[in-house]
């Protein structure tokens, strides 16, 4: 295997053994499933929300990192126009004609997902050719840390490295898989999970305009906190009308002060406009997840200076402050009239509970009204958290997880 371990340990820091004994693994199917050559080696990892949650289709601001749980890949061109990917745990092999594209069609799965990102790339003017790729993943599927995105991101890594001598810019691997889940998976995602995947580290993004990011100096190593996500297992089936409702309810409080989206207003002239907004609306939770949205965003400057500044008590107190906003008038927490299937709500409940004594912070992850809780936890409580936790939800359902500075990259 041609890494160092010089590199290993850049990417991987105390885990370099263990990823090492991964990409061992993955060398050895590539080369018993596809010839003895020897493959290069790609890694992009699963990202988390740190705050800013539920903004960016207003044209809000995020901070986002990328994790420890990666996807690998050993991985060669082909010298022809077939691309072809074996996942490890997934059955059969995606096998896509590179002269025959314009017949694919959208659907579910990972075929029409990787014949979307070769048609972003190749719409923004990038070179494809055909490779084969043997991947394997400890992102973990449906659990708040974008999968799919920390997918596309490897992909996208190869193809630039193969075919395009790494011109590519994180912005454009992010629209070529917005494009594909857009276009070929019909999911309306945004390019955030795209961009935090990538990236690397801590970044903070902006959505007011055309989208952009900037790393955030974020001192690792001075924050002597652990992050541990925890899944709810209630579950996402039937829960569009709850997403799309979010974002709807805030266009039209905007509608109502006169622009598209909130980041066009601003919270004192919704202030000032309150009484004519809730008569133009007649939708008061309307009205609370736009004060959700105006104090998110404050909070986000405040959580990037408080991050540089490397003040560990601030950080605490904005991941709370953005939690309690999220569960008060974001109103994302539990989905009303479901009083048996509260899963977000009680592992937030009990977490509050066991940070009495250990003086951790806890919050929503993510999307909401189903999926994970992120919390914040002092590291020498975090196995007894983590203990606690997988006692009460299962260890199937507890993932202590860090922030990597390394993102989406060649080996």
């Amino acid at each position: 295997m041609k890494i160092t371990e010089e590199r290993l340990t850049q990417v991987y820091g105390k885990n370099a053994a263990r990823a090492k004994e991964r990409l061992e693994n993955v060398e050895s199917h590539y080369k018993e499933l596809f010839g003895s050559a020897e493959p290069d080696f790609f890694t992009s990892p699963g990202r988390t929300e740190i705050i800013g949650n539920h903004t960016d289709h207003n044209g809000g601001k995020v901070i986002a990192g990328s994790i420890s749980m990666d996807t690998i890949a050993a991985a060669a061109p082909s010298g022809n126009d077939l691309v072809r990917i074996v996942s490890e745990g997934y059955p059969g092999e995606i096998c896509i004609d590179l002269t025959k594209l314009d017949g694919e069609k959208p659907g579910n799965g990972t075929y029409p997902l990787v014949v979307g990102l070769i048609k972003g790339m190749q719409n923004q003017g990038y070179q494809v050719g055909g490779f084969c790729a043997y991947v394997s993943t400890d992102v973990i599927a449906a659990s708040g840390v974008s999968s799919s995105a920390s997918f596309e991101m490897l992909i996208c890594t190869m193809i630039d490295h193969f075919f395009n001598s790494g011109k590519m810019n994180y912005i454009e691997y992010a629209k070529a898989g917005q494009y594909s889940e857009n276009e070929y998976w019909g999911k309306k995602s945004g390019l955030m999970d795209q961009l935090a995947c990538a990236v690397g580290g801590v970044i903070k993004l902006d959505f007011s305009g055309e989208v952009t990011y900037e790393k955030v100096d974020f001192d690792l190593d001075s924050f002597e906190y652990g992050f541990v996500l925890v899944n709810s297992t209630t579950s996402h089936a039937d829960l569009s009308p709850e997403y799309s409702a979010v974002p709807e309810e805030m266009f039209a409080v905007a509608n109502a002060l006169s622009v598209k989206r909130l980041c066009d207003t601003s919270l004192e002239e919704l202030m000032a406009n309150l009484k004519t907004v809730k008569e133009k609306t007649g939708c008061d939770r309307g009205i609370l997840r736009a004060l959700h949205f105006f104090t998110e965003n404050e909070r986000v400057e405040a959580m990037e200076k408080a991050m540089k500044e490397k003040d560990s008590q601030g950080i605490l107190r904005l991941l709370q402050a953005s939690g309690d906003s999220s569960y008060k008038l974001l109103q994302n927490c539990y989905v009303p009239g479901k009083n048996d299937d509260q899963g977000v709500a009680l592992n937030l409940g009990v977490s509050e509970y066991l940070n009495r004594k250990m003086n951790g912070v806890c919050r929503i992850h993510g999307g909401g009204f189903a999926g994970v809780i992120l919390e914040c936890v002092p590291e020498e409580h975090e196995q007894e958290y983590i203990d606690y936790m997988t006692a009460f939800a299962g260890s199937e359902n507890v993932y202590p997880i860090r922030i990597r500075n390394i993102g989406a990259v060649k080996l």
